[in-house]
């Protein structure tokens, strides 16, 4: 037969398991097909009874040139917009061995430590950059966007006050936008009010708690604001401020005259903009603070064997254990881009980086020369990088010159802002006076640009020059070449395992195949370099690409539309919760309050209702781990006439498609709640049944995991959500840019569409994948943990399974019996270090489990490598049942083992330095090593060391 017609399908490099593999594995289970077992697993009520409607599969090639025409449709003027979004460059060493790197963005979250030495290292330089340049004790590892960072410091400042009475945030009105616009949203729930009010003494009232600050302000204007904050302090009143790291290298830290807090967007620290994002926000604060900081904090301990070690430091501050209590509903932060951040610190150093931003300032200075000279009124007289030129009615004609030239500004009430980038040149202000001039009828030639660059004048107060040093650290100041550079990020990602390694079976966070081709145009210029803000005829290219995703994404899951702005799977959450909020306040019944969640429940859904203003009602669920729906039943008639919502993962996070499903939801909406669906979860639906057909209202999904975003050690991530018709009108809106109706809440993120820029990695998953694709990938998922679940049964017991005996796409092992000889869930995970593993989820969503998830992406040789690994372990833990190992000096209590311990001179343990280091034989072919023993967290916890330290330091501590 001829081959002339023979394409390949993507979702063949996609799906591990070859068709021969897959029968095999079927045979195992006992079944003859693949649909058998979804039959076996799925509840026939729930199922689908129609194919996705899809556009048909392209093939890698195909899909390459659909996505550059649209990328062709964005049109990527200079932007001088600002509004916390500037153009960067990247250096090339950090764009192709970091962010281009699967070594780097396949990682997990940090949380075993051992394996994560890299990030853990690349994290720290970060908060230390930024705990320098902001002048303050202590930095968090990044959270998601400048606007929500702010967000979550009034959170904690509202939290800390001293005066329990006080419930106003008094902010400058010459506020980002987009910030005001979250903080707004974020305050609702609480009570708390928003004062918009200049930042006097006068204005320091009993009922104010808090004053927030941007420095530089929205409208490039520096103030000094040390008197204010002394003023201030005396009455109890914290001060937040907003900064652009960059000009603190500049300017004088906010540390340094009184801030609290100081929140920003490390953006310009060689992170493209990418249409809003993704971006690390940067939290520092005072010592005082340092156990209420929102986020992930990177601390300094020892391991095992005293060397120096780092891990994620208290991190039961985690909503996944808080719950309810948690301060916090940050899930994923974004580690990725904060590691780009921290590079871009560590290549520059602090005398590069004072350079960028010293040629940036003078570029402005000579701009704002221009322009006098040709008779504007500039206003600011004190600036780092934005003018604010007066231009009255001819606004329309310099916009109109503008675009002709392919400029982009920041118009407002007859003025119009440029903000100035490390991409501007010489040139590029010769064209930005060319534009100006011609509006006066003059030219160029009016304007004797180098001649006023040989005098220009400061543009910073003396007051606010800096003059304490930052950066100091040899990290960054020893790594300026590109040789050396290169070198020491390679030395960071060889401590790190990722999926470049093995495959990862972390339950409930699906990390799958990251596909080249879909992370190919993610570095394209025409989607990397477009402002967030810009004029709408110069995004159609991203706008046809999130209306078609919109479109795809909403037949997936049966809803009516979606919305894009959450930035982070929690985020999602809670916007889900919030436009139904909005949803019941429209209809007069804003006292419902009331939000049921079953025990299962994923960790940030206690928190995310928290922080949504809602009081958590937890349902039970029966010894076989599905929801009680009698107490369910009970809990909602006793609340109906307070009923909001019910948070409910599907399947659940025991990994069980729940046959009550449908009737729960209709018990909800029987007492006047909504449903909101968890989509963690969603790779075992997509094809094969839908939130929408179940019965949901509102769901988000985490495209990090379903769909293919990459998790980045830690983030990026975006949770969208899908509603249903009636929710439509409620989804949030922006500030800036409408993005929804005049019934829609405000925004829950900085940027209009999130982290836009990553969504052309899901729309490439769909495109390339189709109907059949998606489909085949839900059920080679569930094929895949059942498999596993059909090795481990005999060694480990399954916590709990569906009607037929089947899980879902994951499986609880239970491993609390172990601990009658001293052997704990966590030596296990250690252990599966030696073997090359990263461990499966520990102790959740049940303390002392372990919780897999394979995905679909897992060839059977790979999947019966971890259960061999398993398998293994099992056997080393009947050593010690037997007695035939101690419970104390045996080969799981000294996990993981490092090289250098193995190949010491002296070896006293009571196992061979073979049995440490190669159990099974496919070790001695490729061996991953962690880079230190086993952590010491408590030591962390103790003494918290959240900066490098040099050597001196860490031996006092």
């Amino acid at each position: 037969m001829s081959n002339v017609f023979y394409q390949e399908k993507f979702q063949d490099r996609h799906n591990g398991p070859r068709a021969e593999e897959a029968q095999e594995m079927l045979a195992f289970l006992g079944v003859s097909s693949v649909d058998e077992l979804i039959e076996q697993t799925v509840p026939s009520q729930i199922r689908l009874k129609k194919p996705l409607a899809l556009p048909e599969a392209l093939s890698e090639k195909g899909y390459l040139a659909k996505v550059k025409q649209l990328a062709d449709k964005n049109k990527v003027f200079k932007s001088y917009i600002g509004q916390g979004y500037y153009d960067v460059t990247v250096p090339g060493v950090i764009q192709r061995n970091v962010l281009e790197n699967p070594g780097w963005y396949t990682q997990y979250t940090p949380y075993q430590a051992e394996i994560a030495q890299g990030r853990l290292q690349a994290l720290l330089n970060f908060q230390t950059a930024v705990s320098d340049l902001t002048g303050l004790d202590v930095a968090n590892a990044s959270l998601l966007d400048e606007a929500t960072a702010a967000a979550e410091a009034m959170f904690m400042l509202y939290s800390a006050r001293k005066n329990k009475a006080a419930h106003v945030f008094l902010v400058t009105p010459n506020v980002y936008p987009q910030t005001l616009d979250v903080l707004q949203t974020r305050a609702t729930p609480f009570g708390v009010e928003i004062r918009m009010a200049d930042l006097v003494e006068a204005n320091l009232t009993d009922d104010v708690f808090a004053a927030f600050i941007q420095y530089p302000a929205a409208d490039g204007t520096i103030s000094d604001f040390t008197n204010f904050s002394t003023a201030a302090h005396a009455k109890n009143i914290t001060i937040c401020v907003a900064a652009d790291l960059l000009s603190l290298t500049l300017l004088t830290p906010p540390g340094e005259w009184g801030a609290d807090v100081v929140v920003g967007n490390s953006q310009r620290f060689g992170v493209p903009m990418g249409f809003g994002g993704p971006h690390a926000a940067f939290f520092a604060t005072k010592d005082a603070f340092k156990r209420n900081i929102p986020g992930r904090i990177i601390g300094v301990t020892s391991d095992a064997n005293g060397d120096y070690a780092l891990r994620m430091a208290l991190q039961t501050r985690e909503q996944h254990i808080r719950r309810d209590k948690a301060s916090s509903n940050i899930c994923t932060a974004q580690a990725l881009l904060a590691i780009m951040a921290s590079f871009y610190a560590v290549y520059h150093g602090p005398k590069g980086i004072k350079n960028i931003a010293s040629r940036i300032n003078d570029l402005t200075k000579l701009l704002d020369q221009a322009l006098q000279e040709l008779g504007y009124e500039q206003t600011n007289s004190a600036y780092f990088d934005t003018l604010r030129v007066v231009v009255g009615d001819q606004v329309g004609a310099l916009k109109g010159e503008a675009l002709n030239n392919e400029l982009n500004f920041f118009y407002s009430e007859g003025t119009v802002g440029i903000s100035i980038d490390e991409t501007t040149t010489f040139e590029d202000i010769q064209t930005i006076v060319k534009v100006f001039a011609k509006i006066k009828a003059k030219s160029l030639n009016d304007v004797d640009l180098k001649g006023l660059a040989a005098e220009l004048s400061s543009s910073i107060p003396e007051s606010l020059v800096r003059t304490s040093d930052y950066l100091t650290h040899p990290i960054f100041n020893s790594y300026h070449s590109e040789s050396e550079m290169l070198r020491y990020i390679k030395s960071l990602e060889s401590k790190d395992l990722s999926l470049c390694h093995s495959m990862i079976p972390l339950g409930s966070c699906t990390m799958k195949l990251n596909a080249t081709t879909e992370m190919v145009p993610l570095t394209w210029v025409h989607f990397g370099g477009l402002h967030p803000f810009a004029p709408v005829d110069q995004t159609s290219g991203y706008m046809q690409l999130i209306n078609e995703l919109n479109d795809w994404l909403s037949e997936i899951t049966g809803f009516a539309k979606m919305s894009f702005q959450p930035n982070s799977g929690a985020q999602g959450e809670y916007a889900g919760l919030m436009v139904i909020r909005a949803y019941h306040e429209s209809r007069s019944e804003g006292h419902r309050n009331i939000c049921l969640i079953p025990a299962s429940a994923h960790g940030t859904n206690p928190a995310s209702a928290s922080m949504a203003g809602l009081k958590v009602v937890v349902v039970k669920c029966d010894e076989l781990g599905n929801i009680d729906v009698a107490d369910l039943r009970a809990r909602a008639e006793e609340h109906a006439e307070n009923l909001n919502s019910l948070m409910v993962t599907y399947p659940s996070t025991h990994g069980v498609f729940e046959e009550s499903i449908i009737e729960i939801c209709e018990i909800i909406h029987a007492n006047g709640g909504q449903v909101y669906m968890d989509g963690a979860n969603m790779n075992a639906q997509v094809g094969l049944t839908s939130p929408g057909f179940i019965g949901a209202d509102v769901c988000h999904l985490n495209l990090h995991k379903t769909f293919c975003i990459p998790h980045g050690g830690g983030g990026p991530g975006m949770g969208p959500i899908g509603v249903v018709e009636h929710l439509v009108p409620f989804l949030p809106n922006h500030e800036v840019v409408a993005v929804s109706g005049e019934e829609g809440i405000s925004a829950v993120s900085a940027a209009p569409f999130g982290s836009a820029s990553i969504l052309t990695i899901s729309y490439a998953y769909i495109a390339m994948m189709g109907t059949e694709g998606l489909t085949a990938a839900t059920k080679i998922a569930i094929l895949n943990a059942n498999y596993i679940k059909a090795r481990l049964e005999g060694h480990y017991s399954v916590l709990y399974a569906g009607a037929n005996g089947r899980c879902a796409h994951e499986m609880i092992l239970d491993c609390r019996g172990f601990k009658n000889v001293g052997i704990e869930v966590a030596d296990i995970a250690k252990r599966l270090m030696d073997y090359g593993f990263h461990a499966p989820t520990v102790s959740f969503p049940v303390a002392g489990t372990l919780m897999v998830e394979p995905t679909e992406s897992e060839s059977k040789a790979e999947l019966d490598r971890f259960c061999d690994a398993l398998i293994a372990i099992r056997a080393e833990i009947a050593a010690v049942e037997a007695g035939e190992a101690d419970q104390k000096e045996n080969v799981l209590k000294h996990a993981p083992h490092t090289a250098e311990v193995v190949t010491a001179d002296e070896w006293s343990r009571p196992y061979s330095r073979q049995t440490a280091a190669y159990p099974l034989p496919y070790l001695k072919a490729n061996k991953f090593w962690p880079s230190v023993g086993r952590v010491n967290d408590s030591q962390g916890d103790r003494t918290l060391i959240c900066s490098c330290p040099s050597i001196e330091e860490y031996a006092e501590a």
